[in-house]
Parts: C-alpha cells; sequence; structure tokens
C-alpha cells in the first residue's frame, strides 16, 4: 500500500497545476494513464485567453465568457477565471514559458472566436505544447513522485468521503491501493465516445466515469463542443489561430459564406455557429465534393505562417500533403471538448468530501453551453491551481479516513476476479465492434444536428450496447502491457458516458450554444436556463435542474 496526502490523477496542464501548487504544503503525487508529456493539453494550439491590452478589461472578458455560453456558464466561475487570468499568465512566464513577442518586445494576443478583443496570449501555435513541457519540467525540479502508466480503477470512499485509490500498473500488471487524504481528479475529456475527434486515443473519460460510479454528480453532460476545422477525413485539429490570424472559410464557389451567418464577427464567431454554418453549407450542396469546405490562409503569406502557424502548416503538408501557404485546407467539423463534467465549485470540490476535480474533467462551470477558444487552457492553470491550493489547506487538517481489512478484500476482490480471469475465447462480439458502434452513432445521432427520434433511438441503442457489453468475457490481466485489458475498461467508461450525453440531450427540449435540437430549435430560458444534474441511480442515470449563478449579465439574444 502506498500512501501519500495529495493524489493528483492526470498528468496535464491542470494536474501539473494543481501538484505544483499542492506539493509546497504537502506530499504529493501524480498518477497518470501515459507520461504526462504525452498529455492531450500539448496538442493545444491556440492561446490562453487573458487581459492584458489597455484598451480590453476584465469585465470585456467577463462579459464575452457569459454571451458565449449562451448564458449557461455560472458567472461567478466566470469572474474567477478572467480576473486570476493575468497573474497566471505572467507566472507562467516567471517559470519559463516562451510567449510570442509584439514587435514592441511585449506578450503578442490574437483574437480567438467570440472575443470582443486580441486577447489569447500564445506560444506560436504550439501553445499547450511549450506550457506542458515547461510545468513538467517545475514537477521534475520538486521530486514530486511521478505514476506514470498507472490506471485509475476505483474510488475509495469510506464514511462517505476519500480514502483512497484503486489502481493498476500497466508494466507489473498488479493492483495497488494509494492511501491519500485528497484526491484530485484531472483526467480530462471523452472525445473518443465520437467516431470524428480531435482528441487523443487516451480521451476515454475514465475520471468522469469512475467518479459517477462512485456517486459524484456530473453535470451538463448535453454540451459537447464541435471544433468548425479539422482536416478532413483525419479529423486532426487545425488550430482557431489559423482564423485568429486571419483565416478564410470558402466553399465550393470560393465564397466566405460566414457573412450569411455571423456577419459581425465573420470567422470568429463562436465554435458552436461555425460548425453549423459548415455542416449547412455543405448539406446544401455548397461543400467541396460535397463532404468539406476550405480553410484558406493563402492570402496571409508564407513568412507569418512559418512564424505564427508552423504547426499549422507542418500538419498540412504531412496530413493532407498540401503548402498551405499555396493551396487551402480542406476542413470538417468534429467532436473537440467536453462542455459538461464533475460538478464542482470554484476550488474544485466535489459532491464527494475529499475529491477535487480541475480541467476538461469538471464542470465549474465556465463555459455553460459553449466554449470560447482560448478559456480551456486558462482553465487549466485557474483551476488546477485553485484545486492544489484548497488540496493543500484540506491535507492539512483533515484526518486520515480509516480502511479496514474487510474493506480492502471489498474492493480487490473483484478486481483481482476480473484480471485472474480465463483468457478470451472466441467470441461472436468483441470491445472493438461495439466501441465502433457506439462512436459511429453517437457522430452520427448525437452531434452537430439533434432531433428527438434519432435521440431516442440512440439511448435505445446505446442501452442494447452496454447489455452487449456486460456479456462480454473481460480479458485476463495478468500479463504486463495488457492493452486489451484496458481497451475493454475504456469501453465501459465511454458508454456510461454516451449514456449521460444522448439521454441528456434528448430531455433537454431546447437549443443552447453546441446543444441544436432541429425539432426546439430556439433557447427556452424560461424552462431550461438550468443546469442538469446527472447522479447513478440503481437503475440507471437519475437527471435532476440545478441553478444558474447570474451575477452581472441577464440573458439576452446572442447574436454577432
Amino acid at each position: 500500500m502506498l500512501i501519500h496526502e495529495v493524489l493528483v490523477v492526470g498528468g496535464g496542464l491542470a494536474g501539473l497545476m494543481a501538484a505544483l501548487t499542492a506539493t509546497e504544503k504537502s506530499d504529493v503525487a501524480i498518477l497518470s494513464k501515459i507520461y504526462p508529456t504525452r498529455s492531450h493539453s500539448g496538442a493545444a494550439q491556440g492561446g490562453f485567453n487573458a487581459v492584458l491590452g489597455e484598451d480590453d478589461s476584465i469585465s470585456a472578458h467577463i462579459f464575452d465568457t457569459v454571451k458565449g455560453s449562451d448564458y449557461l456558464g455560472d458567472q461567478d466561475a466566470i469572474e474567477v477565471l478572467c480576473s486570476e487570468g493575468p497573474e497566471l499568465i505572467r507566472e507562467l512566464e516567471r517559470m519559463g514559458v516562451l510567449w510570442s513577442r509584439n514587435p514592441e518586445g511585449g506578450l503578442a494576443q490574437r483574437s480567438l472566436g467570440g472575443a470582443g478583443f486580441p486577447r489569447a496570449c500564445f506560444a506560436a501555435d504550439l501553445s499547450g505544447h511549450v506550457v506542458l513541457h515547461t510545468l513538467f519540467e517545475k514537477v521534475l525540479e520538486r521530486g514530486i513522485k511521478i505514476y506514470p502508466e498507472w490506471h485509475l480503477l476505483e474510488l475509495l470512499v469510506e464514511e462517505g468521503q476519500i480514502a483512497g485509490a484503486l489502481v493498476y500498473d500497466l508494466a507489473r500488471a498488479k493492483l495497488e491501493i494509494i492511501r491519500c487524504k485528497v484526491l484530485i481528479l484531472a483526467t480530462g475529456g471523452y472525445g473518443r465516445a465520437f467516431a470524428k475527434t480531435t482528441n487523443a486515443y487516451a480521451n476515454t473519460g475514465d475520471g468522469m466515469a469512475i467518479a459517477y460510479r462512485a456517486g459524484a454528480l456530473l453535470s451538463d453532460m448535453e454540451f459537447v463542443q464541435f471544433h468548425p476545422t479539422t482536416l478532413f477525413g483525419t479529423n486532426i485539429l487545425i488550430s482557431e489561430a489559423a482564423r485568429g490570424e486571419g483565416g478564410y472559410l470558402r466553399n465550393k464557389d470560393g465564397e466566405r459564406f460566414m457573412a450569411r451567418y455571423a456577419p459581425q464577427k465573420m470567422e470568429l464567431a463562436p465554435r458552436d455557429l461555425v460548425s453549423r454554418a459548415i455542416f449547412k453549407e455543405i448539406k446544401e450542396g455548397r461543400g467541396i465534393e460535397g463532404k468539406y469546405v476550405h480553410l484558406d490562409l493563402t492570402h496571409l503569406g508564407e513568412e507569418l505562417l512559418e512564424q505564427r502557424l508552423p504547426q499549422v502548416k507542418d500538419l498540412a503538408a504531412r496530413y493532407a500533403g498540401i503548402d498551405a501557404a499555396w493551396t487551402p485546407i480542406p476542413i470538417e467539423p468534429a467532436q473537440h471538448y467536453s462542455m459538461g463534467g464533475i460538478r464542482t465549485d470554484v476550488w474544485g470540490m466535489t459532491s464527494i468530501p475529499g475529491l477535487l476535480a480541475a480541467g476538461e474533467v469538471a464542470n465549474v462551470s465556465v463555459h455553460g453551453a459553449n466554449r470560447l477558444g482560448g478559456n480551456s487552457l486558462l482553465e487549466t492553470v485557474v483551476f488546477g491551481r485553485r484545486a492544489g491550493q484548497r488540496a493543500a489547506k484540506l491535507a492539512g487538517k483533515e484526518r486520515w479516513i480509516s480502511l479496514s481489512k474487510a474493506a480492502v478484500s471489498r474492493y480487490l476482490d473483484p478486481w483481482n476476479s476480473l484480471l485472474a480471469g480465463q483468457a478470451q475465447g472466441k467470441q461472436d462480439d468483441s470491445p472493438f465492434k461495439i466501441r465502433q458502434e457506439a462512436t459511429l452513432l453517437m457522430t452520427r445521432q448525437v452531434g452537430v444536428f439533434r432531433d428527438g427520434p434519432e435521440l431516442e433511438d440512440a439511448v435505445n441503442s446505446l442501452a442494447e450496447m452496454k447489455e452487449r457489453y456486460r456479456r462480454l468475457t473481460p480479458p485476463a490481466g495478468e500479463q504486463p502491457y495488457n492493452y486489451a485489458l484496458i481497451h475493454y475498461l475504456e469501453l465501459g467508461y465511454l458508454l456510461d458516458l454516451c449514456e449521460l450525453i444522448a439521454r441528456g440531450a434528448l430531455r433537454r427540449t431546447e437549443s443552447r450554444g453546441a446543444h441544436f435540437r432541429l425539432d426546439y430549435p430556439e433557447r427556452d430560458d424560461r424552462n431550461w436556463l438550468c443546469h442538469t444534474i446527472a447522479r447513478r441511480g440503481e437503475k440507471g442515470p437519475e437527471f435532476s435542474d440545478g441553478p444558474v449563478s447570474v451575477t452581472l449579465y441577464i440573458p439576452q439574444e446572442r447574436g454577432y
């Protein structure tokens, strides 16, 4: 049995920031299913929103975020996000982050979708990568213990609060119990619930699903963001920075079609609007080959692309075989981000005492129904730091929760039985087959456009898939690096989350932000200005409504 006062699960930006903050006053360890520098945070390109310009203001950032959220974001949490942003950008610079500079030598800032000012601080188009590696260097300097390729299996909840975690060391094929006073989940999103996604293969929503199974409340799972510009076919992200630097979206006629949908903001309208516009262009016959549209950067010049968008240029060359300085990039929308997650307060506290969450796995909620570009990276460091501060405080005053031998056996025995199971024989069904069907279903029927009959069919189909999953023979887990076992477990997490997304989308009979119902195309503040709260019941998920914090800005029509 291993012992740490604070255990951080997840090695991305939120997890590293939480660990660095908490370790100032506590014994901290990081557990990660992959090596931290492979975290999906490293794929983030665009930038970190923060008010640094003379003409910009905290109130403007708050309003842009509230409006972008389609008024479902909690305004008290949004005030925290925007107010603490500038300080954190400077703190990251002091840590060694090499932000891109403007000609005067100050921090350069670019416009991202839905922002009223150039607000995103960036490191070319490698922003997440640069900050991730800087934070990881600090973790190594501090000597924080890291358990890489260790998988969280279950939260140990005794006397109603966290007592530790049951984990699996993939290299040794061995179960371990890690005792802790406080556990911070920073495990990211669930993008692999969709067939078309920008997310890494590791993004299977493990932390969200495991917390849900342990009794934590989840919130707003029906709100799923689709990024407008991903490479057609591969769905590799083409950063919003490309539009922030002046890129155009064009249909088969060469027309900048966003003039029809967001005449003021054009290509820099929020992501939900741009994604729907692209789908509509394609559906109405104005797509190229009937499948995609173009992101045109050719007018920007090769020098600007090399300086500001080197990764975009490289990705287009590697995976589409084109030079973006001379040829438009074929793009289509794909799943990108999960607005929903484990419900927390502004300090990361969940409904389970001793369990905190930060980053994409959490729902604070600063993004509401739609996230603005540049706010998610800011969220990771603002609320990662806050979770670390609160964890250190709790670890200093909370007692160790007792964990009896009987309790240890209660947690270990089912997993020992699974790991010692017989090797899989020939089966008619397989995790791969079920996962392929589920992700295609989510993309087609719970995607950018939704309607009642398709959502009902999706809910019923997912219930059948969950039953098929229960009938599978789990792969034996005694051999090291048994990825068949990991894929089996990840499918279970994804199916739990797919059910919550589909049921929440069916339940919410309105259109708001990224959730667009063809049969209910209008926003309905009278009935649906509320969070969707989900808890695990004996017969499946149980839903209720939760209040939205409205402090400064009364909901109004959202136009761009």
